[in-house]
């Protein structure tokens, strides 16, 4: 077929073969292998390492993926059927070019960089929402202790307000009951100048060492 190799380098090359009348398969197979001995002299199709298939509308094509420095055997068919030595050429791959080099390192820096950028990210997400959390937690606990110490002191000034009352009922009951002891007719003439009023209506005395007698004529005497 009269097939070339074209622009060799580290990891690509360029195969050009005629176009070919007589080709009636709809591809063209292109095959090849690298490390080339006498091993693969038979040119068997299960000999070679890898195959493309390209339309028969094409005459060229781009093999990428090579490893630099090392020997290759390209072949190119017209149907799938082993190839002859006419359809096959031997090549030698360059050294790896040191922009494609340059273009790996800074691939494989950029892949480390984003890895390590959505760790971080996730490890970042992860620590604030502990950090919420705690927080959350910790204003929750402060706002029961709150409510538990506000209801403390409110039962604490309740019973107080209440033993209070209940004191002072006690000391008003024992001074009136010292007072009916000393004066028996004393209280209900405190109370009636407390309340004048009440010296409208006659009001008997209760006292038992005294007579009843109407208090009327006291209030007209106070008045």
């Amino acid at each position: 077929m009269g097939i070339t190799i074209q622009n060799i380098t580290g990891n690509t090359a360029m195969v050009i073969w005629p176009k070919m009348a007589s080709c009636v398969d709809s591809f063209y197979s292109i095959m090849y292998h690298p490390n080339w001995n006498n091993m693969l002299s038979s040119y068997s199709r299960k000999s070679f390492q890898k195959e493309e298939r390209v339309p028969t509308t094409r005459s060229s094509f781009v093999v990428e993926n090579l490893t630099p420095l090392t020997t290759y055997i390209m072949c190119v068919t017209c149907q799938s059927a082993n190839p002859s030595s006419d359809q096959c050429r031997v090549f030698n791959t360059l050294e790896r070019d040191p922009a494609s080099a340059s273009n790996t390192k800074k691939e494989l820096a950029l892949g480390i960089w984003l890895t390590s950028s959505v760790l971080l990210l996730i490890i970042a997400a992860i620590l604030l929402y502990g950090c919420l959390h705690l927080l959350c937690r910790r204003r929750h606990e402060r706002l029961q202790e709150r409510n538990r110490t506000s209801k403390q002191d409110h039962g604490e000034a309740r019973t107080k307000s209440v033993a209070y009352t209940s004191e002072e009922l006690s000391r008003q009951r024992q001074q009136m009951q010292d007072t009916e002891e000393k004066h028996p007719g004393g209280i209900q003439l405190a109370t009636i100048i407390k309340n004048p009023s009440a010296c409208n209506q006659p009001v008997m005395s209760t006292s038992k060492s005294r007579e009843r007698v109407p208090v009327t004529a006291q209030c007209s005497a106070i008045n």
